[in-house]
């Protein structure tokens, strides 16, 4: 990827990488992470023909840490001001927080917005029945993310440990390395903590205003749910018909695109194809 840039926006800075010609992508990662997420898609995007730009989200990477809220609302008016800036229409694939905050930005500016790939989204309210106590990797993950709403960094650490169940990616110990570093800079952890306690009830009640092609990939194993398939047929039949399409990836925890890059690069690119003009 270039050099990160710069966009000054409301409330502070962005950070973000460009790259590649072609139809506008913009890439944004999840809570307590960055725009590294997407370091094994975005060269794979760029070499099937498209632009490409990885956000860092507010509090995230190389972004400002201090901001007055962290909102899915807030990420959504950061996402349709870098597509301005870079000359949009684009497609918005968004994990998890940024899955809600892409429904947001679709809804209200549909005319930036081409199509919306939504990864692991946290997209509608939650609510726990009994039975999904009973699922053990369910419950570990609501245990570490409790202790990270708390303040807790090593809470975070071990739930992002879950979040990859299996086979993590070559690199992971590097990867975890980098945001432990990037958790112990000025702010970044209370933005976390921030974020994590925001409700995703903003982007559930736009889904029905979203008139963008929507392609939802949950992972199997995904630990954030104690059943990610119905999560994933719940927001599809809550956008309008015919709008949105469900994919799920065998094996997949809460990060499918550092996990599964190949599949989840196919799906994307299978969906653009049908759904987008290049």
């Amino acid at each position: 990827m270039e050099t990160p840039t710069q966009l000054a926006v409301d409330g502070g800075i962005l950070s973000y990488e460009s790259t590649g010609t072609g139809p506008l992508v913009v890439l944004a990662h999840g809570i307590g992470t960055s725009h590294e997420d997407y370091r094994f898609v975005a060269p794979r995007l760029v070499a099937a023909d498209y632009r490409v730009a990885t956000l860092d989200l507010r509090g995230c990477g190389g972004s400002s840490a201090h901001w007055p809220s962290y909102t899915r609302t807030d990420i959504a008016d950061d996402l349709l001001a870098l597509v301005r800036h870079l000359g949009g229409p684009a497609v918005l694939i968004g994990h998890s927080i940024s899955g809600g905050a892409a429904t947001i930005a679709a809804a209200q500016a549909p005319d930036l917005v081409t199509a919306v790939v939504e990864l692991a989204p946290f997209t509608r309210t939650q609510s726990i029945a009994l039975g999904d106590l009973r699922n053990a990797r369910y419950r570990r993950s609501a245990l570490r993310l409790a202790g990270a709403m708390l303040g807790s960094v090593p809470s975070w650490l071990a739930y992002l440990d879950g979040a990859y169940p299996g086979d993590k990616p070559s690199d992971w110990s590097t990867r975890r390395a980098q945001i432990s570093a990037m958790l112990r800079e000025p702010g970044r952890a209370k933005a976390l903590r921030k974020m994590l306690r925001t409700s995703p009830a903003d982007a559930g009640q736009q889904l029905g205003n979203v008139h963008s092609p929507t392609l939802i990939v949950e992972g199997s194993l995904d630990p954030d749910w104690a059943d990610p398939r119905a999560e994933g047929a719940a927001i599809v039949a809550s956008l309008p018909a015919g709008v949105g399409r469900l994919e799920v990836i065998e094996s997949a925890g809460h990060y499918p695109h550092a996990q599964y890059p190949d599949d989840v690069v196919t799906l994307v690119l299978d969906f653009l194809r049908v759904n987008t003009r290049t």
